[in-house]
């Protein structure tokens, strides 16, 4: 954690990897403006708060501001992908929507890892801090494998389908079970948050539903076990 204005906009100027910013509400307009400049500009995720939720934080003299250093490196899909093709791979990509909980995140992370993921997707904001806890679930992962962080899934989703890359959704609400699809092509999967699934701005996007089929009453799999069991059969179709 970095308090206070000036070693917080410093650490941005010497290219420090900040996970997140949080600007305390009512703070000087100036000052304010030029954070959102920097945050936008630099793609750094802003939170702004009021003066009680700050000082949870901390006691010391944080002028308005704190920052927090991120424990990975974040990295950009456009980056990413050619240097998939340039090693004659097939991309397989995880796009992560509404998935907020650290240690679903880890564990997500530790399942992709083992299953060949190229990079998880997450977007800027509505998804799971990558702090001790998700680094300690997910057993080392997610310091191997490349996760980028997009202002817009919607965006990234767009930028896929351009480079020819097939993306499918995981949806309780269809009858396509995912060992009947084909996922030996370059792939991207969508996995939805644990409570309300992939949204529907997304689910309208991608090229494909599926469901994993169960045999119990209970209303669906843990997010990270469902993630497993895509990966796996993603592996299986591509040759252990």
């Amino acid at each position: 954690m970095i308090i206070g204005r000036h070693p917080i906009l410093d650490a941005i100027e010497a290219g420090k990897e900040i996970d997140r910013l949080v600007l305390q509400r009512g703070v000087n307009r100036e000052f304010e403006r030029e954070i959102k400049e920097i945050s936008r500009y630099h793609q750094i995720p802003l939170q702004i708060i009021p003066k009680e939720r700050m000082d949870r934080y901390t006691r010391k003299n944080h002028q308005g501001i704190i920052g927090f250093i991120a424990l990975i490196k974040y990295y950009k899909i456009a980056d990413v992908l050619p240097l998939i093709y340039e090693r004659s791979e097939t991309p397989l990509f995880l796009l992560l929507d509404g998935v907020t909980d650290v240690r679903n995140f880890g564990a997500i992370a530790r399942s992709a890892e083992l299953c060949g993921v190229h990079a998880i997707i997450i977007p800027d904001k509505g998804a799971a801090q990558i702090n001790e806890v998700a680094l300690k679930t997910s057993a080392g992962a997610l310091t191997k494998i490349p996760v980028c962080r997009e202002t817009s899934l919607a965006k990234t989703i767009d930028f896929l389908k351009l480079s020819g890359i097939q993306i499918y959704a995981s949806s309780l609400n269809t009858k396509d079970h995912i060992h009947q699809l084909d996922f030996t092509g370059p792939t991207a999967l969508v996995i939805g948050s644990e409570g309300n699934g992939v949204s529907q701005k997304v689910l309208s996007m991608v090229d494909q539903h599926f469901i994993i089929p169960q045999k119990g009453t209970t209303d669906s799999f843990n997010v990270s076990v469902a993630t497993g069991i895509c990966l796996y059969e993603v592996m299986r179709q591509r040759g252990l």
